[in-house]
Formats: C-alpha cells, structure tokens, sequence
C-alpha cells in the first residue's frame, strides 16, 4: 500500500501532514519535498518542524544551527520527520542606545508571526522552537501558543563568564564610569575584548535566563533546559531529547493549551521571584498568557509577589552568573524548595508528559556550602522585587524592579526627557545629577514605537555611582541587566496622553515601593490645565515594521501584543 492508494489521515499523530502529503492529489507537495530529503517511509511519519533561530547576528544565538540539527535528529530517532527552518533574531545587546532597538519588541512579534506561518502553511504536526535571546524566546512561545500542536521550547543555553567575572552589562557600566572619569579608555578595552567569551546567552538573571527558568517552570521545556551552557554536551543532549519528546506528545495529544493553565503561569512567575528575574518577563508572560487564552493582570504578579521571596543572589542586583547556578544543580533544587514549601503547583503537567512533582521527586538538593540560592528562611528579599505601582502617574500601571539595595522609597526632582538619546547625553555630560527622577517618555509601544530597553542609561547612572542617588522612570522598558530605583512600562504612555507625558522639569516625583504608588506632586487643576494643552506628536514612522506595530499593539500592560481583538478592531 502506498501514498498513492490511501491517505493516511486515520494517524491521529499527523492530523495536519496528512492534508498535505497523503492521497494521489499531493504528488505536487511530496514531489517537492522529496527534493528536500524525504522518501516514501517519510511521508507516513508526524512531521515535526524545528524552528531555529540561529544566526550570526549575535553570540545567543550563533550556535543554535547546531542545537537545532540535533533536535531534527531526535524526532527522527523517535519516528518522525523533522524539518529545520529559521526564523530571525536581533541583538539587544549591540543595538542598544540607537534607533535600531526600536526593532526589538517588534522581532517578538515578527518571529511568533512567522512561525505561525511555516507550521501553519506546511502542516508540521508537531514543533520544537529554539530560542537564546531576550525576544526570540517569548516569541517562539507564542507562536506555539498561536499554532496550539504538541510543541516544547529549548533555551540556547547560557554563556560562560568572561574575564574577571565579566559579562556583557560589565561593559555597560565600564562605559559609564569612564564618562565619570572613574575608569580609562585602555580599562574599558580589556573589558571589552574579554567580557563575552563565546557563544549563549547574557550571563546573569537577565532576560534570556529569566525566561529560559520561566518557560520550564511553565512546563513547556524538558528538565533543567533553561541551566545548561550554550556549549557543551548537556544543551546538545537536551536538544536532541526535545525532538523525541515531541512524538511522546502527539501520543499523548498534549497541546500547548494543556500544559500552560492558570496555575502553570502561576507557577512561573513564583521562579522568576524567587530567581530575582527580569521585569521584562512580566511583559512577555502577559503576553504568552493572552495567546493562549489565560487570564493574567498585573495584579497576579503583586498577590504572588506578597508570598514569594528573592532567594537567588544573581547578577545584576547581586554576585553570581547563571554558570554558576548551573554547576550547582540548575534550577530544579530551587524548584523542589518552592514545591515543598507549598509555594507551586505540583499538578500542573509538562512537556514530559508527567506532571512538575513528578520531573521533581528525585531531585537533588544544593550541595550545603553554595551561597547562591539562599534559604527559605533567610532570603535576599522577604518579597518580591518586581513591583506593580499605581498612581497619578501610572493610572493602568507600572513596572519596577526594586531590590532593596537603593531603599524602597525615592522622592525627587522631574528631569524631562522625550527620548533615551536625550537622557543619555544628559547623563553623560553630568547634567542630571543626585535627586534627580530621570524622566524618559515617548519610547512606549506606540510612541517609540517598540519600547526601548533602557539598559544604555541605567547602566550610565550605575557608571557614575547614582544607583541609590537618581531614580530613572520610562514608558519604555528595562534590560534584564538594568539595576538602580527604575520603573518602567507606564501605562497609559505618553504617546496616547498618559500623565507622564505631562510632567515638566522641577515637579516633585515620589516612587513608594513599600505600598506600590507613584505620585507627581500637580494639583488636579494644573494637570488638566496641561492636559489640555497637551497635542499628541506626529508618529516618528509612517512605513514598514515600526509602523504597523504602532498601529496595532496593545499596552505594555496587557503584554504589547499585536493581535488583540479590540486593538485590530480601532
């Protein structure tokens, strides 16, 4: 019996390959295919797509061809036909500071966009996605979530330290203390040329590594995916298993949908606390949450955040590097800790079809004398850093990152910036100076457009030795290596009228992280006089990418999708 004499539709496991290759009417499509490896044993096997994002672009993700090669190769052991394709990544790292990083918020889309796409379009059965840096991976997510077939997510793996325990915001802040005469050029050259060693992800609690612990606490990566080095046989064995796990799921029938509940989401945002994770993470869990049909607010990660603490003293508020967590064990001892402490969902199933006590019962603990998760009992921070603020300022919300170290409270004088360019140079010419609140607007979703990380000036401010001195707030974004009195994410943002458009030099500013408000200090009558006043600005782009997402993404506060209903819909 052969493709030509019956469509093989009746597998249950190649629902969506059937429809492409079976019967006599898809000589066409197996004519191509063939070209491109298949033979006839093939197009009776699920096929299984692996999305790459490899590139040279960046050190996150030039080894991902590798990792992807093994992916196939597991589905193909397993019984499938694995078919790699890329997608795009770009570099926060190198773009930031310059208009490209406009371009970062907006990849997230452009990667879950076409994923969806070659899935969808070439009826893969099931997916594997592959992801190393801040934007690939929430994207690889979403696409997931989008296309809703058994698929699991493998992180590229972490980078190993540079010189000196450098990393990547070690140049960063080099430049700013060069700026303040604090470091010479030469110093910042050594930084330079040893501070990224080779190939994986920024090296700290950044964003890659926050979402890499987020996502397999999510369940939608095998065990201990998101604490391997970039390279070593570790993350190429991961990979390899990932594609074999995908034919266990299509067994199963266990789709996206099943694995990322309420409680899975829960359960991430719990590790990302208790990892003193990035405050992008809040963006892009609300934004995986929306995709695949979970209600999740900003409030959920405050009532989460009032239970939970930070137990891990990693960069950049504190010593270590993800290396180093990985050579104690990773994150599944730190898991096994929240799980027994009652603070996750045991239930919740992953991707290796069992449920999170299960993958955690034979855990090791850390060995006794590491100093990097602290316990329960004596935490780094009693609870969360990340910090959802209200207020006159932020009427829909805002995001900030306090760890404790700068105080938990900062009352200062407005210094008004309409873009990180012009807040960058302030700082550097020493301009903005102690009991200053750096004000950076007009870099939201929409009025960026892309919402700019702000890791350029933080980082400058941290240079100079103001960490505890000048607060930074934005309607923009933070890297994951951002540290100091930040708060960023401000809804509504300036571009569509929110308050902070409205503040002027000189008015007095007050961040209160102990009960979660941001207050400007203008009467109700001169608020609204300069409401009124206010006009909104031409939008920067006309055209292209940047354009269209202006046009169509929500608020950061509902995760700066752009595929909402109600926004498509104006």
């Amino acid at each position: 019996m052969s493709e030509y004499d019956t469509p093989h539709e009746n597998d249950p496991r190649r629902r969506h390959s059937a429809k492409v290759v079976d019967g006599p009417g898809k000589a066409a499509s197996r004519a191509m295919l063939r070209a491109v490896g298949f033979n006839d044993d093939d197009f009776k096997k699920p096929q299984i797509g692996v999305a790459s994002t490899w590139s040279r672009v960046t050190p996150c993700n030039s080894h991902i061809d590798v990792l992807a090669d093994a992916a196939s190769d597991g589905a193909d052991a397993a019984g499938g036909k694995g078919v790699v394709f890329n997608t795009i990544t770009i570099s926060d790292g190198i773009a930031n500071g310059t208009e490209g990083m406009k371009y970062s918020m907006v990849s997230r889309e452009i990667i879950a966009d076409s994923i969806e796409a070659v899935a969808g379009c070439e009826g893969f059965d099931g997916v594997v996605a592959i992801g190393g840096c801040d934007k690939n991976m929430p994207g690889c997510m979403i696409g997931l979530a989008r296309l809703d077939r058994p698929g699991i997510f493998v992180y590229g793996g972490t980078i190993q330290p540079g010189a000196g325990h450098t990393d990547i915001v070690s140049v960063f802040e080099a430049m700013g203390a060069y700026s303040q005469g604090n470091k010479s050029l030469i110093e910042v050259k050594q930084i330079e040329e040893t501070a990224i060693p080779g190939p994986g992800s920024c090296g700290g609690m950044y964003t890659a590594n926050t979402m890499a612990s987020a996502i397999e606490a999510l369940g939608m990566s095998l065990p201990n995916s998101s604490a391997q080095e970039a390279v070593s046989q570790t993350k190429r064995d991961d990979s390899h298993a990932a594609g074999a796990a995908v034919l266990n799921l299509l067994a199963l029938d266990l789709k996206p949908s099943d694995i990322m509940t309420r409680q899975a989401f829960e359960n991430a945002i719990t590790v990302v606390i208790a990892l003193g994770g990035s405050t992008n993470a809040v963006l892009h869990l609300l934004a995986i949450a929306n995709t695949v049909g979970v209600e999740l607010t900003l409030d959920d990660f405050t009532a989460i955040g009032k239970r939970v603490p930070v137990l891990a003293d990693l960069r950049p508020s504190g010593h270590y590097m993800m290396s180093e967590l990985v050579a104690i064990g990773g994150i599944q001892p730190l898991m096994k800790i929240l799980l027994d402490a009652g603070l996750l969902h045991g239930d919740c199933v992953t991707v290796t079809g069992k449920t999170l006590a299960e993958n955690l019962a034979e855990v090791a603990p850390y060995p006794l004398d590491q100093q990097i998760i602290k316990p329960l009992e004596a935490p780094v921070k009693a609870t969360s850093h990340l910090r959802i603020l209200y207020g006159n300022l932020a009427p829909e919300g805002a995001v900030a990152k306090i760890s404790g170290k700068e105080g938990t409270r900062f009352t200062g004088r407005a210094r008004v910036f309409d873009s990180e360019e012009e807040a960058q140079a302030r700082i550097n010419d020493l301009t903005v100076v102690a009991g200053d609140v750096v004000v950076i607007r007009y870099e939201g979703p929409k009025g960026g457009p892309g919402m700019r990380e702000m890791l350029t000036p933080t980082s400058a401010i941290m240079g100079r030795g103001l960490g505890d001195q000048v607060a930074l707030i934005t309607d923009g974004r933070f890297s994951g290596g951002s540290h100091g009195f930040v708060v960023g994410h401000i809804t509504p943002e300036a571009f569509v009228g929110g308050p902070i458009g409205l503040i002027e030099d000189g008015d007095e500013i007050t961040i209160d992280a102990e009960n979660d408000v941001m207050t400007l200090h203008v009467d109700d009558a001169e608020l609204q006089r300069r409401r009124e006043a206010w006009r909104r600005p031409t939008p920067r782009y006309a055209r292209g990418a940047l354009a269209k997402y202006a046009k169509t993404v929500s608020s950061a506060s509902r995760g700066a999708v752009t595929d909402l209903p109600d926004v498509l819909d104006d």
